[in-house]
C-alpha cells in the first residue's frame, strides 16, 4: 500500500514538473517580448546579446506623450466587442435554422455561408470602401464594427451550427409537447446547451477581428478610428526608423486582453473546442 502511494505521489510530481516546464516554454517568450518594451533602443539591436539590460521607460513615455494609445485601445475594444455581439445576435438564429429546420437546399445554403469566409479580402476591398464612403461611415469605429462582424459572421454561424447538431432532438420534442414555441426552445434549451460552443465562436471571432489589418487600414484613414493593429504599423517606419521597444510594448498591450479573456473562460473554451468533436 505504501509503495502504491509512493508511486502515485511520484507520478503527480512528474506531472507538475511537466506542466511547469510547459508553462515556462509558453510564457518565457511573452515575458521576454515584454522586457523589450522596457529597454532603451540602443540595447535592442547590438552585435552581442545583453544579458543584464538597462531598464528604461522611453517607449512608455513615447506612447503616452506622442501617441493616444488609450484611444487606440478603446477603439479596438469597442469595435471588436461590438462585432462579436452583432455576430452572435445574427448567427445564433441562423445556426438554429440550419441545424433544426428541414427545407430544400439547406446544406447548400450552409456551405455557401461558409464559403464566403474563403474569399480573398482584397477582392471586395474597393467596393466596401465606396459603400462606406457613400454611407458616410468612413473613419469611424462603427464602420470597423460592421466590417468585422461581416467578415466573421459565416464562421461563427458554422461553428454554432455544428454544436447545435450534437444536441439531442428529444429535448426539443419534449419541449414542444409541453407547448413551447421555436423562440422558447432556442432561448431556454439550445442556447444553454451549446453555451460553450457559443463562447468558443465568440473568442475565435474576437481573435480574427483583432488581427484584421487590411480593412482597418482602408476604413480608418485617420487616428480618430485607429485600432491597435494600425497603431502598431505606425512604429515600423518614418523618420525615426523602426521603434522596436514601442512595437513590443504595443504588441503586448494588444495581446494581453485576449490572453486574460482566454484564461478567465478557459473552462468553457476547452469544453467548446471538444464539444463538436467526433465521438467514438
Amino acid at each position: 500500500m505504501a509503495s502504491i502511494r509512493k508511486s502515485g505521489g511520484e507520478s503527480l510530481l512528474l506531472r507538475y514538473i511537466i506542466l511547469v516546464a510547459w508553462a515556462l516554454v509558453c510564457f518565457v517568450p511573452i515575458i521576454w517580448f515584454l522586457t523589450i518594451g522596457f529597454r532603451p533602443r540602443t540595447e535592442i539591436i547590438v552585435p552581442r546579446p545583453i544579458y543584464w539590460p538597462t531598464w528604461s521607460l522611453d517607449a512608455w513615455r513615447l506612447l503616452v506623450s506622442d501617441w493616444p494609445i488609450a484611444s487606440y485601445l478603446r477603439n479596438s475594444v469597442v469595435a471588436v466587442a461590438g462585432s462579436v455581439v452583432i455576430d452572435l445576435i445574427l448567427a445564433i438564429p441562423a445556426a438554429f435554422a440550419l441545424a433544426r429546420y428541414e427545407f430544400r437546399g439547406r446544406e447548400d445554403i450552409g456551405f455557401y455561408i461558409l464559403s464566403t469566409r474563403m474569399m480573398a479580402p482584397a477582392i471586395v476591398a474597393v467596393p466596401i470602401f465606396f459603400l462606406f464612403k457613400n454611407m458616410g461611415l468612413l473613419d469611424s469605429v462603427w464602420a470597423l464594427m460592421l466590417i468585422y462582424a461581416a467578415i466573421n459572421l459565416s464562421l461563427v454561424t458554422w461553428i454554432i451550427r455544428s454544436y447545435m447538431l450534437d444536441i439531442p432532438k428529444e429535448l426539443e420534442d419534449a419541449a414542444r409537447t409541453d407547448g413551447a414555441g421555436d423562440l422558447t426552445i432556442l432561448w431556454e434549451i439550445m442556447i444553454p446547451a451549446c453555451l460553450p460552443g457559443i463562447i468558443t465562436a465568440a473568442v475565435i471571432a474576437a481573435i480574427f477581428a483583432i488581427n484584421e489589418f487590411l480593412f482597418t487600414l482602408l476604413i480608418a484613414s485617420t487616428s480618430k478610428a485607429y485600432t491597435m493593429s494600425v497603431a502598431l504599423a505606425n512604429f515600423t517606419g518614418g523618420s525615426d526608423g523602426v521603434i522596436y521597444n514601442a512595437i513590443a510594448l504595443v504588441s503586448f498591450l494588444a495581446f494581453a486582453p485576449i490572453l486574460i479573456l482566454v484564461i478567465l473562460i478557459q473552462k468553457h473554451l476547452s469544453r467548446g473546442l471538444t464539444m463538436g468533436a467526433v465521438k467514438g
